[in-house]
């Protein structure tokens, strides 16, 4: 049955659902994916998808049910109600949101899963040729993924939301190895279906291999406080995982710790400091023009002048938190059900010049790019990608790639520099909840942080 005969199905069934609220979302995908370990393809295919789940809220209490058939609809409505009303025992609390209806259409002219295969292959191969060229890589990863996705959103409501959305990703990752040390670099690089970015980057990608092993020879920072100034790339990855999760909502209601660390109006940086959340940017991998509870997208700030203005939303935590909904209920597919999620998240652009922020640093360390991290609750630790000394306000000599540790809020309270150089990160995928990867983007211009912890030899 095509999934558009199924919505008229499920509309009439959940309108006379017996439950406080319903929502059903239908789902139509395809995927392609190359994968390459070492030299080796290791696989290469494409698949598609159908399914749907319906969410139901009895007394405060939600029932989900996913599924890949859209045969017996009607029983797929009634199980949710059913498991609903076993675990409701309050108030079913939503914020009010208007019924909708839409259609969204992906806005790319070609879609990316029908290219040809062997011609996604034969571009993975150049790459994968230059990073084998450079003597001393030990192994590489190269891994390529294109989606098309199309859902209906339907609501008790009335919501009718139709959505396209594509997507591509590709992640390239060298290792290069001498007595015993090891050195990893990596590139990331993604789209809302455009194949442009994701090709012709033979030079970075021989920069990628020169530069792990160039990374043998390079010493190690001695540890210790530093002015640190980061790339777009980095600070963006600080603002999504040491700050934006704090910011999501599920996380701040559910923990009493949370709720008096994120209490609205305190100060958490200089009045030049703003961080925003929004799907409404177009062209980027997080935007989209409804979530998946059918709640148009709107532009949220966390941080304005400073001090903590917002968080992000579904809507039942904007509900029991007495706050506007954002438009932040994201699933990474009919699978799961929507939970609190970021889109895009950056540091708005302020008015110093890179060339002016290091220019009074007598020693400190510039630090790009990343490939891995922790965070735990406010405390965060990051390894950049790559890293330079700064000596007399000028980049000096490369680094092995540095440590930086530190609290979140003390971290944004030492921002004492934001560049006039926004740029988004779209090589990301977030994950949360055993959702995983959610597309999303991420970014910031260049910041100077005073002491800034650095680990080091």
């Amino acid at each position: 049955m095509p999934i558009e005969n199924a919505a008229q199905e499920l509309a009439e069934l959940i309108r006379r659902g017996e439950a406080d609220y319903i929502e059903a979302r239908l789902e139509e995908s395809q995927n392609s994916h190359i994968v390459y370990r070492g030299r080796e393809l290791e696989s290469i295919g494409r698949s598609e998808a159908v399914g749907g789940n319906v969410r139901a809220m009895v007394k405060g209490g939600w029932g989900f049910v996913s599924f890949n058939s859209l045969s017996n609809l009607r029983s797929r409505v009634e199980m949710a109600i059913k498991q609903a009303t076993l675990v409701g025992s309050e108030t079913s609390q939503l914020a009010t949101v208007p019924p909708l209806v839409d259609r969204v259409l992906s806005g790319v002219g070609k879609d990316p899963v029908t290219a040809s295969l062997a011609e996604k292959k034969q571009m993975l191969d150049e790459y994968n040729e230059i990073i084998w060229r450079q003597p001393e890589i030990q192994t590489s990863t190269v891994g390529y993924g294109d989606s098309r996705k199309q859902t209906i959103f339907l609501s008790s409501l009335g919501s009718h939301i139709e959505q396209e959305r594509a997507d591509i990703m590709l992640r390239i990752a060298a290792v290069a190895v001498r007595d015993g040390d090891v050195q990893q670099v990596g590139l990331s690089v993604g789209s809302r279906g455009d194949p442009t970015p994701v090709q012709q980057l033979h030079q970075e990608v021989e920069h990628l291999s020169h530069h792990a092993v160039a990374l043998l020879s390079a010493p190690k920072a001695k540890s210790g406080e530093y002015t640190v100034v980061l790339d777009p790339v980095l600070a963006g990855v600080f603002v999504h995982e040491a700050f934006g999760h704090l910011s999501e909502s599920d996380f701040v209601y559910e923990n009493d710790r949370m709720r008096e660390l994120m209490t609205l109006g305190k100060q958490f940086g200089s009045r030049e400091l703003n961080i925003v959340d929004t799907a409404t940017l177009p062209g980027l991998r997080g935007s989209y023009k409804y979530d998946d509870e059918g709640v148009p997208a709107t532009k949220t700030y966390l941080i304005r002048e400073g001090k903590l203005v917002g968080r992000l939303h579904s809507r039942e935590t904007a509900a029991k938190m007495k706050e506007a909904p954002t438009a932040n209920a994201r699933a990474i597919s009919y699978r799961y059900p929507p939970i609190v999620r970021m889109s895009n998240t950056y540091i708005e652009p302020g008015a110093v010049s890179f060339e002016d922020m290091i220019s009074d640093i007598k020693e400190g360390i510039y630090a790009k790019n990343w490939y891995g991290g922790t965070t735990s609750m406010e405390m965060f630790t990051f390894s950049a990608g790559e890293a330079y000394m700064i000596r007399n306000g000028k980049i000096a000599e490369a680094l092995r790639p540095v440590v930086l540790t530190g609290n979140v809020f003390d971290t944004l309270k030492n921002i004492d520099a934001i560049g006039d150089d926004l740029d988004m990160n779209q090589g990301g995928g977030c994950g949360k909840g055993g959702q995983a990867p959610l597309p999303v983007a991420n970014g910031s211009p260049h910041i100077r942080l005073r002491r800034c912890l650095v680990g080091g030899k």
